[in-house]
C-alpha cells in the first residue's frame, strides 16, 4: 500500500513537472520539495510501521546516488536547477537497492534512453521548422571542419573493406556496424549542434527573464562583469541589477525541456521493469 503511495506521488510531480517544463520552461521548487519531503516521510511511516529500517535507507541511499548525478550533469551545464531538483526528489521515492529489478535503476536506466531519443526528435523538429537557418548553419559548420570529413569517410571505407574481405561472420557485422555508425555519429552531432546555433538562442530583455535562465554571452557595465554562462543559470538578483541598470537585451540559451523523459522513463520502468534483467 505504501510502495503504491510511493509511485503515486512519483507519478504525480513527474506529470507537473513535464507540463510546466514544456509550457513554460521552469519546474516549480514546490514540486521537487514535496516529491523529496514525501519521499522520506512514506518511507519512514513504512519503516515504523514494518520494524524494517532498511525502506529508509534505500530512500536515503537512492537521494544520495541520484544527488550526486544531478550535481554532476548541472555543473557539467546539461540540466538546469528544476531538473536536478528533481532527479533527487525521485531518488528519495524510488531509493536505490542493488538488484536487476531496482526500480531506482530502471528509471535512471530508461530515462537516459528515452532522453536521448525525445533529444534527437525535439531537434529534428526544430531542424525542420526552421529548416533554411538550420541548413546555412549546418552547411557553415561543415566547411568549418572539412578536415573531420576524411577521418570519417576513412573509417566508413576501411569498414567495409574489413568486412568484405573478413571470412568470420561476426566481424564482417561488428565491421559494418563500425563503418555505418561512425559517420552516422558525427553528422548527427553536427546536426545537433546546428540546430544549438540557430534555433536555441534568443536576445531577451531583462524583464522577461526568468531565475535560472542560461546566459549564453558574457553581459557587462562599464567594465563590470554582470552576468554569463560560468553562472550556470542567472539569479534573481542579477535580474534585478540588470533591470536597475537599464540593460537593454540579453542573449539567452534556450535548452530542451527535458523533464518529460523522467515521466517516459519511469512510466517504461513500471511496465517494462528494469533493462538488466535481460542481460543479468
Amino acid at each position: 500500500m505504501l510502495e503504491l503511495a510511493l509511485f503515486s506521488v512519483a507519478l504525480t510531480i513527474l506529470f507537473i513537472s513535464a507540463y510546466t517544463d514544456i509550457r513554460t520552461r521552469e519546474v516549480p521548487d514546490w514540486v521537487n520539495f514535496f516529491g523529496i519531503i514525501a519521499g522520506f516521510g512514506i518511507r519512514l511511516l513504512w519503516g515504523v510501521s514494518t520494524n524494517d529500517w532498511s525502506i529508509l535507507g534505500w530512500g536515503v541511499l537512492g537521494f544520495a546516488a541520484f544527488f550526486a548525478l544531478a550535481v554532476l550533469m548541472y555543473y557539467t551545464g546539461q540540466w538546469g536547477g528544476g531538473d536536478s531538483k528533481l532527479l533527487m526528489a525521485m531518488g528519495a521515492l524510488l531509493g536505490l537497492q542493488f538488484t536487476r529489478d531496482s526500480i531506482g535503476i530502471a528509471f535512471i536506466l530508461w530515462s537516459l534512453a528515452a532522453g536521448a531519443a525525445y533529444g534527437l526528435i525535439w531537434s529534428l523538429f526544430l531542424a525542420i521548422s526552421q529548416g533554411k537557418q538550420f541548413m546555412l548553419k549546418y552547411k557553415t559548420l561543415s566547411r568549418s571542419i572539412r578536415w573531420a570529413h576524411l577521418p570519417v569517410l576513412g573509417v566508413f571505407v576501411f569498414g567495409v573493406a574489413f568486412a568484405v574481405a573478413s571470412n568470420d561472420q561476426w566481424f564482417r557485422v561488428l565491421a559494418l556496424c563500425i563503418a555505418f555508425i561512425a559517420p552516422v555519429l558525427f553528422y548527427v552531432g553536427l546536426g545537433v549542434k546546428a540546430v544549438e546555433q540557430c534555433c536555441m538562442y534568443k536576445i531577451t530583455p531583462p524583464a522577461r527573464l526568468t531565475e535560472g535562465d542560461w546566459i549564453a554571452k558574457n553581459v557587462t557595465h562599464k567594465g563590470k562583469y554582470l552576468c554569463g554562462p560560468k553562472d550556470l543559470g542567472i539569479t534573481k538578483k542579477q535580474i534585478q541589477l540588470l533591470q536597475k541598470l537599464k540593460i537593454k537585451n540579453v542573449l539567452v540559451k534556450e535548452g530542451i525541456p527535458f523533464t518529460p523523459t523522467f515521466l517516459i522513463g519511469f512510466l517504461l520502468a513500471l511496465w517494462l521493469g528494469s533493462p538488466l534483467k535481460w542481460f543479468i
